[in-house]
């Protein structure tokens, strides 16, 4: 007893001992991962952590995702370094009566391990942002055509990352000092289309598809379609059985340029009738003829069973629909072109420049064909007047006075075409007059039309087509309107000058100057009275408003 009493005693005090040499000290000769933190006190230990640890660990793992690898920065993941408690479970551990006696005759580094913080919305974070950039969709196994020949695409399968999961695969796997491979778990996706099918489909239908072109014929003319273009419309998917089934765009192969112009060469358009004039009537001068159509949905039909085929098999005809022309004898009685419905002529003092600018817009709208319901518009028939359209300088009016431009003498045909218009009974849609009055129109029934800005346009409101007939002279220019009359008579009732103004009197540029004669300004109504069955149906009224035309004198006037 009294030797266990010594020995309790000593133990007692060699403890005793070891505690008053540490006093509330990290014992001497620990470390945390490398850092000695021995011999120093709780607030110092944690500071000497933070300050030499905390921005370099835990270290980066390394993880795998099916075949593909990555790295997770811990750090940013939400895993960081608990210094406090980590100095605690130091202290802690180091103070048992075993482990202070021992220290007082042993010598050398006793390690502690790291305690971390983990912020598991940050892990999850961090694998989301992993996920994105590494999963891999399924992908089914397909072939597509390119530049004519026959490309497969092999069936990858999908993977994604089960974030869940991972999770917490990588908090053990930090917790643990594990700085990877980490494998993360993943879920596939198998695709329903594998290399077995690709294979099949090249063999028996891509490979012989893309092989040659084939050929196609109407009657005895042929034409070739080349792999390059087939391919562009043909493309392979999965039925319900995922089996690669071809499908040829057919709509879209016959809008193809390439297929437009074979077909052109094979295939003949209609030819539309020719109206004339015979003996004051309207008259089909020529028939027409008929013409061929490649439907798409032919096109298809003919072209599919071909892509399989070898050498000469690979042509076959195609069927054609037949395109009657818009105007044919067939159609020119429904046309209900029965009679005159109007007639004007204007005439004007004869000039090179009007003979040859009327004569060419006469020649631009002689044949024209309005169907019922349809507008006709002057800029549109007689396009712009340029040089290049066959017409050349004349006299015009421009910000009130004469100038010179491509193309006078054309308000003419406008003044005709209106009048003829007007008594026709039909609508106008977009009209103007001259800015000033000219004399030889009549007052408040002129037009004049500017490529651009001012159009003569009407609506055939008839119920019938109406057939336009247009001729000129030296000095007059005729329009003539042909179809069946709405109503037995339209008449004009030109009102009295109203609101008159006087001319001024200026002088004229230096150059290209137009001398210009006085006339009074004014506004003027005129209405158009419809008749029928003896009786006024209706009444129009058409308001035009002149400005003064000014005298204009030049020392040096030049003349067309």
């Amino acid at each position: 007893m009294l030797v266990a009493g010594a020995v309790c005693l000593g133990f007692g005090g060699l403890y005793l001992a070891g505690l008053l040499l540490t006093d509330g000290e990290v014992p001497s000769g620990t470390r945390v991962h490398g850092v000695d933190i021995g011999g120093l006190g709780p607030a110092e230990a944690e500071r000497k952590l933070e300050r030499e640890l905390s921005h370099q660990w835990p270290e980066p793992v390394e993880v795998r995702i099916g075949d593909r690898t990555a790295t997770v920065a811990a750090r940013e993941a939400g895993f960081t370094l608990d210094s406090r408690e980590t100095v605690a479970q130091a202290a802690r551990s180091g103070s048992d009566p075993f482990t202070v006696i021992g220290r007082l005759f042993a010598s050398g580094d006793r390690d502690a391990e790291p305690v971390h913080r983990v912020d598991e919305a940050k892990i999850r974070k961090a694998l989301e942002a992993l996920a994105e950039k590494h999963d891999r969709t399924a992908r089914e196994g397909a072939i597509t055509f390119r530049e004519g020949r026959a490309v497969p695409v092999q069936a990858r399968v999908g993977e994604s990352l089960d974030v869940g999961g991972a999770t917490d695969v990588l908090r053990s796997a930090v917790l643990d000092g594990r700085t990877g491979p980490v494998t993360l778990p993943v879920s596939r996706s198998e695709p329903r289309v594998g290399a077995d099918e690709v294979n099949r489909a090249m063999d028996e239908f891509a490979r012989p598809a893309m092989s040659a072109p084939v050929t196609v014929r109407v009657a005895d003319r042929s034409s070739t379609i080349s792999p390059v273009t087939i391919g562009e419309h043909l493309e392979m998917k999965p039925d319900k059985t995922n089996r690669l089934t071809p499908r040829l765009d057919g709509e879209a192969l016959r809008e193809d340029p390439a297929v437009e112009r074979s077909l052109a060469g094979i295939t003949d358009e209609p030819v539309e009738g020719v109206l004339g004039m015979e003996g004051g009537r309207v008259v089909l001068a020529e028939g027409g003829t008929p013409g061929q159509k490649v439907t798409a949905a032919g096109l298809e039909r003919t072209v599919m069973p071909l892509l399989t085929r070898d050498g000469a098999a690979r042509a076959a005809t195609l069927p054609t629909t037949t395109v009657e022309p818009e105007l044919s004898r067939k159609t020119f009685d429904s046309l209900g072109l029965k009679e005159q419905m109007s007639t004007f002529t204007v005439d004007f003092d004869p000039a090179p420049y009007r003979s040859t600018n009327i004569g060419r817009a006469v020649e631009l709208i002689n044949g024209s064909l309005v169907e019922p319901g349809k507008e006709w518009s002057f800029n549109q028939t007689v396009g712009e007047r340029t040089k290049a359209n066959g017409f050349v300088d004349g006299i015009i009016i421009q910000d009130d006075q004469y100038t010179k431009a491509a193309g006078g003498g054309v308000s003419a045909v406008a003044t005709t075409m209106f009048n003829a218009v007007f008594f026709a009974g039909v609508k106008p849609v977009e009209y103007g007059a001259h800015s000033f009055y000219i004399e030889r129109y009549p007052e408040g029934r002129e037009a004049t039309v500017a490529w651009g800005s001012l159009d003569l346009r009407f609506l055939n409101d008839s119920g019938n087509s109406i057939y336009i007939a247009a001729s000129s002279t030296d000095s007059s220019v005729t329009i003539s309107f042909y179809g069946t009359k709405k109503y037995d008579s339209v008449k004009a009732v030109k009102g009295p000058r109203t609101e008159v103004k006087k001319p001024g009197s200026r002088k004229g540029p230096e150059k290209n100057c137009l001398t210009q004669t006085p006339l009074d300004g004014f506004n003027v109504n005129v209405e158009r009275v419809f008749g029928s069955g003896g009786e006024e149906v209706k009444r129009e009224t058409f308001t035009t408003r002149y400005v003064p035309r000014d005298e204009v004198t030049c020392e040096s006037p030049i003349t067309l």
